[in-house]
């Protein structure tokens, strides 16, 4: 049985060269009685220590899936992993012990999830639920876990902290509630942090703020940072690198400068197409035509074939390379840029090796 030891910096528990977080061609399903969803299907990427990687597609692609399988929060069943792994400081997750996994949870890998308001219980006060991190994780008293509430809402910027503690969610702005949200995942220190649409029905000065304070909380801890959104100015602000999902898979994995200025996979080129631009005052927008595919009865070759403008049918296909027929592999298409496309080549306008 696997075990980790949690205490000390990252710096003295991760080798030279490990990343914090290798989540590894990992397979999700859910099995239910209309049929099974295929939800993550192969996902792989790295996280290392003070990186930002965002995960952008539309709503149903598994971006919050595949983080609530790192976090072993399915609900199983109908959840069920079917394959892969999750790879925690150089240890496999799925193969640790319930109870090893709850370990984990908190000064390991903790989350941010996208509604404050329902993720946070509205009978107890926000000390209450902030303080519970310290006595389930560290045995403090009820007394001394209410001191450390109080720190942790000043250190995300809640004002009047002291006072506030005892206050119920209700009680504060969404924009508050998001911070009381952070404190409790930044509790235990955590190595790894997952941003679950944090910024998801606030306004765009609330945005901002959350984001800054999750970029200042990340140069001072050193944690690697993990953000699901499909904001794509928030990522354009805050990230290194993004993954583009599509149907349950990594359709795209680059820097982001790269992947913005000159996406390779049809997918990406639609979702930045479909941002409004200042420079292009009066045009119209670029809506990706159709909708995302039912997971259950996701499309045969690439599943973004339906609706992709670039597709090559039949005779227009090169050998092998039939988009509704042939799956396109995650591939290297440029030097730090991999893309499941046939012909990324063509939208990125360079020689096919």
């Amino acid at each position: 049985m696997t075990h980790l030891d949690l205490s000390g910096p990252t710096a003295d528990l991760v080798p030279a060269g490990t990343p914090l977080l290798d989540v590894d061609d990992l397979h999700v399903e859910f099995r239910t009685r209309s049929g099974t969803v295929h939800a993550v299907n192969g996902v792989s990427y790295s996280l290392a220590a003070g990186e930002t990687l965002a995960i952008l597609g539309e709503s149903g692609s598994g971006k919050s899936v595949s983080a609530q399988a790192i976090m072993g929060i399915l609900e199983t069943p109908p959840a069920v992993i079917t394959g892969g792994g999750i790879w925690f400081q150089g240890s496999n997750v799925l193969e640790m012990s319930a109870e090893d996994q709850r370990k984990i949870r908190g000064p390991g890998i903790s989350m941010i999830f996208q509604d404050a308001l329902s993720s946070l219980n509205p009978v107890y006060s926000v000390g209450f639920q902030i303080g519970e991190m310290f006595r389930v994780h560290r045995g403090m008293s009820k007394k001394e876990a209410r001191r450390h509430a109080v720190d942790l809402m000043d250190r995300v910027r809640i004002p009047a902290a002291a006072r506030r503690v005892d206050d119920y969610p209700h009680q504060f702005s969404g924009g508050m509630r998001q911070r009381v949200m952070i404190a409790m995942a930044i509790a235990l220190d955590p190595r790894i942090l997952i941003a679950d649409e944090p910024t998801t029905a606030l306004d765009v000065t609330v945005q901002a703020q959350v984001m800054d304070l999750l970029k200042d909380l990340q140069q001072e801890t050193g944690m690697g940072l993990i953000l699901i959104t499909h904001d794509l100015g928030v990522v354009n602000e805050v990230a290194d690198n993004v993954a583009v999902m599509y149907a349950g898979e990594i359709v795209e994995r680059g820097t982001v400068d790269d992947v913005f200025t000159r996406p390779a996979h049809p997918y990406t080129d639609g979702l930045m197409s479909s941002v409004p631009q200042v420079e292009a005052k009066g045009g119209r927008l670029r809506p990706i035509a159709g909708q995302p595919p039912n997971l259950a009865r996701i499309p045969s070759g690439c599943p973004f074939h339906p609706r992709c403008s670039r597709r090559r049918l039949g005779a227009e296909a090169a050998p092998g390379r039939e988009c509704a027929t042939d799956a396109p592999p995650l591939r290297l298409v440029v030097p730090g840029r991999e893309a499941a496309c046939h012909y990324s080549e063509e939208v990125l306008g360079v020689r096919a090796p």
